[in-house]
């Protein structure tokens, strides 16, 4: 990590800024009305479709969301219909998107909202908490953009902005950073045109203020930049230190009976909770594919023998996966007490909600031939 520049406090106070804090919401607000995107959920106040919009774009890009949403409207137009819906056919729309656990908490909340609220959204910050899945930044964006209410956000764009905005020299995930980081987000929140503030400053975030290589020529705030103004732009915000990603080694069977394939339903709860894959065994530590598969063939009585597909490689949010895949012909495969599981064709499979990596997995499969 570089040191500060010369001349740039290792620590910024608010006394010794060299702006005013009601200067940044005037600045981004003439900006947005000329430069804002248009989005789908910006055409509307419904906190459901917000509410809806902001769960989904936790974590996932804007390009990635949008077909998403539109589909999900599409099935479930109102919180009521999404409530009533089975969790099974929630999970299988949202496959695809990643972090599983915000469908499962998109669900638990819209039955919440409906039994609880009477299925109005609540308009507070520290109601909307109440819901699964919603923290104190989603919770204030819908209160913002539904509600207009005064209430500040910090997703990762914002960070980002406050961070270079305000020239902070800790890693911004640290505590004394976060709450530093919240007392700046509550100051600059206006008190009107909450709605396009919030949308301007997660725009300034997504187009202008970038991870890497802002395009500060054309950024509303240059003037008041304390990275711009010690050249720390490049710098900032500062990196946390990457833990060792560890390693999970698997075997996956891609079992054939007849043409199809077995492939079960994971439980609704946990790791990609309610998505399918193919049956999914963990290899010991020392231990070979091979060997297991030799194990595995004579359990499950094998009609032929197993021929490998390859190796898959998978990265999640806390771990890297290596799969690797056999195809092993079979006569029958005894059923799993309370697992869901199906045989299916290979087109059949090509419409399922796999999780990742077994969408690779079938890939594989797809691409090898008969």
């Amino acid at each position: 990590m570089r040191a500060p520049h010369r001349g740039a406090p290792t620590e910024i106070m608010d006394d010794s800024l060299p702006f005013e804090y009601c200067q940044v919401a005037p600045l981004l607000l003439a900006w947005y009305g000329r430069e804002g995107r248009e989005l789908p959920w910006r055409q509307t106040r419904d906190p459901y479709r917000i509410w809806l919009s902001e769960i989904m774009l936790q974590q996932t890009t804007v390009t990635a969301v949008i077909g998403y949403y539109q589909r999900f409207l599409g099935s479930f137009p109102t919180v009521e219909q999404l409530a009533a819906a089975p969790l099974a056919a929630v999970i299988d729309l949202w496959a695809g998107l990643g972090y599983y656990a915000r469908a499962r908490n998109l669900h638990a909340a819209a039955i919440m909202v409906v039994e609880e609220f009477a299925g109005s959204f609540p308009d507070t910050v520290e109601e909307l908490q109440r819901l699964p899945g919603v923290g104190r930044s989603t919770a204030g964006a819908i209160a913002a953009l539904a509600f207009d209410k005064q209430a500040p956000i910090l997703d990762g764009n914002v960070r980002r902005i406050l961070c270079r905005l305000f020239a902070l020299q800790q890693p911004p995930r640290s505590s004394a950073a976060e709450k530093q980081l919240w007392r700046w987000a509550e100051a600059l929140t206006p008190e009107a045109q909450v709605h396009d503030y919030t949308q301007a400053i997660m725009d300034l975030g997504a187009t202008i203020c970038l991870p890497r290589k802002p395009l500060c020529t054309a950024c509303p705030l240059r003037e008041l930049c304390q990275a711009r103004r010690f050249g720390l732009e490049q710098q900032l915000p500062l990196k946390q230190k990457s833990k060792p990603v560890p390693v999970r080694r698997e075997l996956a069977l891609l079992l054939e009976n007849a043409g199809r394939y077995l492939a079960r339903r994971r439980p609704a709860s946990g790791l990609l909770g309610g998505l399918w894959e193919f049956p999914s065994y963990s290899l010991a530590e020392g231990q070979t594919a091979a060997e297991r598969i030799v194990l595995l063939a004579g359990e499950l009585a094998a009609a032929g023998e197993p021929v490998e597909l390859g190796t898959i490689q998978h990265i999640y949010s806390h771990f890297r996966l290596e799969l690797k895949l056999y195809r092993l012909p079979v006569s029958v495969f005894p059923q799993v007490a309370e697992v869901e599981q199906e045989w299916f064709s290979k087109v059949e499979l090509t419409q399922l909600a796999l999780h990742g990596a077994h969408k690779k997995a079938l890939d594989k499969l797809l691409n090898f031939g008969d």
